[in-house]
């Protein structure tokens, strides 16, 4: 999301204030986001590589969760 004084963050929650963009849940999703500069253009600013890193862990994390809740065989 970006702030209203123009800075970029992560925020999970949605709550805060500012612009936010949607990026699905998944590590793919963000690299093709990066690479086309998606989240820029949406927030009209540079994005810092350390939003891009954290989204990454999130991204990584999130797989991990949804990969231990399928049950095994799958």
């Amino acid at each position: 999301m970006r702030s209203p004084e123009g800075e970029v963050s992560v925020d999970l929650t949605g709550k805060r204030s500012g612009r936010g963009a949607y990026l699905c849940p998944s590590a793919a999703c963000l690299a093709k986001a990066r690479k086309a500069k998606r989240l820029e253009h949406a927030f009209g600013v540079p994005v810092p590589d350390e939003v891009f890193e954290r989204l990454t862990e999130e991204m990584a994390c999130a797989e991990q969760a949804v990969k231990e809740a399928m049950p095994r065989g799958e």
